[in-house]
């Protein structure tokens, strides 16, 4: 493709607001004077501010925790569930179930992510996909994980292949719904611009197509990564030797709120750790793009 249409293509991308929504550019007010510009959207989080809320939730809870409020039978105290995860850390029981647990989740995560955006493609670019695939996906999108588990097991058995199978349907969900969606909001005179300057369908798909679902691509993976491991919560209290849901259930049958709240801990750190990284490659991804917290 020619550079002249690289340029043209970039101008679409560029277009402004009051273009797409046909006001003339002379109907809008001037700006008011240097100084005086009012605070219409709220700036970017300086690093680390979104722990904030965190902090602040466990700082109340070892708090309640040491004036008696709560009861360590009830829940135990956040410094208890510190101290015992040294403890399984140091023996190395920790790490193996993390391992366990870790394998499983991304392994699914892995399988889904690449299924639901095959299929949101696939859908979401020609007619015939859309009507033979939208409609399956919306229906699964309606049934809960917890009802297929009993034919996952009648299925797959009640080994590895069930829970990652299990995993990888509710992962892939996100994915499409968000990836489809977002193909679906390509502005039309971009692929009317594509068609002029004679672009070919791969050419189309490289330069349009997975630009423009990228955002919603994004948004679809923050959801997964989150949805892989509270899947896997339920998944690994069936016939299960390892991992961190294995773990919690045994420790639930003695009574251990610590060795409970440590898993819950590495469920919450994991999930806010992928939900971390995911935003940050969207970061680098759409650094092209000007919104309110760029």
């Amino acid at each position: 493709m020619s550079d002249q249409s690289h340029a043209l293509i970039a101008t679409a991308y560029s277009v402004p607001f009051a273009a797409i929504a046909g006001v003339p550019a002379q109907a809008h007010p001037a700006p008011p004077a240097q100084g005086k510009l009012p605070k219409l959207a709220p700036g970017r989080l300086p690093a680390g501010a979104i722990l904030f809320g965190p902090v602040a939730l466990v700082v109340l809870w070892e708090l309640a925790s040491l004036t008696g409020w709560l009861s360590p039978k009830f829940l135990a105290a956040p410094s208890t569930a510190l101290f015992t995860g040294f403890e399984l850390l140091q023996s190395g029981t920790l790490a193996d179930h993390f391992l366990a647990s870790a394998g499983r989740a991304y392994l699914g995560l892995g399988i889904g992510v690449a299924v639901g955006l095959l299929l949101a493609l696939a859908s979401g670019l020609s007619r015939m996909g859309e009507a033979s695939i939208d409609g399956l996906v919306q229906i699964k999108r309606a049934i809960p994980t917890l009802a297929l588990i009993p034919l996952a097991i009648l299925w797959l058995g009640i080994g590895e292949a069930m829970k990652v199978a299990l995993i990888a349907s509710s992962v892939f969900v996100p994915i499409y719904i968000n990836t489809h969606a977002a193909l679906r909001g390509i502005d039309i005179r971009h692929v009317e611009l594509a068609r002029s300057v004679g672009l070919t369908r791969s050419a189309f798909l490289r330069e349009v197509a997975l630009p423009g679902a990228l955002p919603g691509f994004f948004t679809g993976l923050r959801l997964a990564v989150t949805t892989c491991w509270t899947a896997l919560v339920v998944l690994e209290q069936i016939n299960t030797s390892q991992g961190i849901g294995y773990l919690m259930n045994r420790a639930r049958d003695y009574g251990q709120t610590d060795i409970i709240v440590v898993g819950l801990a590495i469920y919450a750190v994991l999930g806010l750790g992928s939900d971390f990284a995911v935003r940050l490659w969207e970061r680098k991804a759409l650094s092209y793009r000007k919104a309110l917290a760029s």
